[in-house]
């Protein structure tokens, strides 16, 4: 049976899930939903950090700047301006390298710990993912510096590409075959839900300066939230097993040893030459949305705080900046949701292709064209709705292009190898819009050419979609 007979069925789908099916689903969900809130408190809280952590490297760009000013024989006003845009754009060069650094450790987990998942287990491999990036997101509380803050995200990184891996895994291991692009659909569109969270948090912790009395700044207070995700792991860890399928695979190599299957091997998923194939199209699909996720997309507060309200008190660039991105994972849930129904009636190809398009229509108009503290309101939902919608068919996709042995190995490569690459695209955000700057007719628009430059990125989406296997009504691989 097509999988488009199975759609016209008179049961919906949810109706085939077991009480264990919604189980493993929803702590799935939870370990996923945690990790997006994690990393939306990181993209609030990244600005105020770097203001109080660079505290040194800013006096030496100010001083440099304003005795270059002088020498040129400029008046106070304009001194005083270059010596502030020169903050501004130490604060966009090291905030692009922390989140450089982020994706690094995210890549790096995420490779890691996807061949874990193979080798260990998916619900051990998830289960320690999730304490992994709780505790690193706990101690980026007590940074003291810039270096240091930039380590615990990159350990916090680590954490949160891996449970990706391992969850996204699990539910398509688990799931019946119906229920399989739905169930992943909607983990990862309450992913969004996660962002949404965060944001919440952000709009209200961010802006305090102290807690009963004693002075704290805010953005320390939300990491310290990021650490609740470990109560999952106490609840989750006597109920879960593994999947039946990985259980006799595991067994049969146990029981053959060189002569059974090979679980998350690196040799066969890229010396064979349909497994290889599958993986160049996955890496070079991820590094479309993620480079165009987190070099473009993720940059809306500083968008918002340096252009759109760059005359507001920084109360309310921090309170707008909130609630802009809250509306942005609004529009993500909704995009994420599309993109399962089209992937289920019309196909994985076709749903990436509309995604990929209107991201990149949507990036130029908002990066470009976004002046007004009206548009805030409808221009970050559809930006929202356009950027995350791709990250709804990694989770769709991904797991249909491997099998059993290699699933966990294969998604965790395509998703993290991408974040190695992808780890430029907050570098090429930073150093393109210092260098636009640099123009004097561009000036303080620098950085909404550069936003406007990466987003080219999406073409590349585009393209490998003439050469991607379509996976709609077909088996998972074995």
């Amino acid at each position: 049976m097509s999988e488009q007979d199975l759609s016209n069925a008179n049961q919906p789908w949810w109706k085939e899930l077991t009480r264990y099916h919604w189980w493993i689903l929803i702590i799935a969900i939870l370990g996923w939903m945690f990790d997006t809130m994690d990393q939306r408190l990181f993209v609030m809280a990244r600005g105020r950090a770097m203001q109080e952590l660079m505290a040194p490297q800013h006096r030496a760009a100010r001083e440099q700047a304003e005795s270059q000013a002088r020498s040129e024989g400029k008046d106070e006003a304009a001194i005083a301006a270059a010596g502030k845009a020169a903050v501004k754009s130490t604060d966009e060069f090291y905030g692009g390298l922390v989140t450089a650094l982020l994706l690094i450790g995210w890549a790096t987990g995420g490779i890691f710990f996807g061949v874990m998942g193979d080798r260990w287990g998916r619900c051990k491999t998830m289960l320690l993912t999730i304490l992994v990036y709780s505790i690193f997101t706990g101690l980026s509380a007590f940074s003291v510096s810039w270096w240091d803050f930039a380590l615990y995200r990159f350990l916090t990184g680590a954490g949160v590409g891996g449970e990706f891996a391992a969850g996204v895994t699990l539910v398509a291991d688990v799931m019946p075959s119906r229920a399989r692009p739905h169930a992943l659909g909607l983990l990862q569109a309450m992913a969004s839900v996660g962002n949404i969270i965060g944001s919440v948090i952000s709009f209200f912790i961010i802006p305090m300066k102290s807690v009963f009395g004693h002075s704290v700044p805010g953005w320390r207070l939300v990491f310290v939230v990021g650490v609740l995700p470990a109560l999952i792991v106490v609840f989750a860890m006597r109920k879960l097993k593994e999947p039946e399928g990985w259980r006799k695979l595991k067994e049969a190599s146990r029981e053959q040893g060189a002569a059974g299957p090979k679980l998350g091997s690196y040799r066969e998923m890229l010396g064979d030459k349909r497994w290889r194939y599958n993986t160049i199209i996955g890496v070079l699909l991820a590094v479309s949305g993620v480079i165009g996720l987190w070099g473009i997309g993720f940059f809306t507060p500083e968008l918002i705080r340096g252009n759109v309200l760059a005359g507001a008190t920084p109360e309310h660039q921090d309170r707008m900046s909130s609630l802009a991105t809250a509306l942005q994972d609004g529009g993500a849930v909704f995009g994420i949701l599309a993109f399962s129904w089209l992937a289920v009636r019309m196909g994985r190809r076709l749903a990436f292709a509309l995604a990929f398009a209107m991201a990149l229509i949507m990036t130029v108009t908002v990066f470009g064209f976004m002046t007004k503290e009206s548009q805030i309101y409808w221009m970050t939902p559809l930006l929202g709705f356009a950027n995350l919608a791709i990250f709804g068919g990694y989770s769709i996709y991904f797991p249909e292009l491997y099998p059993t042995r290699l699933r966990s190995t294969g998604v965790g490569f395509c998703y993290n190898v991408a974040r190695y690459v992808s780890a430029f695209g907050p570098l090429a955000l930073g150093s393109l819009a210092h260098l636009y700057s640099q123009n004097a007719s561009i000036g303080t628009k620098g950085f909404r050419y550069a936003a406007c430059t990466v987003a080219s990125v999406y073409v590349v989406g585009l393209i490998t979609l003439l050469f991607a296997p379509e996976t709609k009504g077909k088996p998972l691989p074995e």
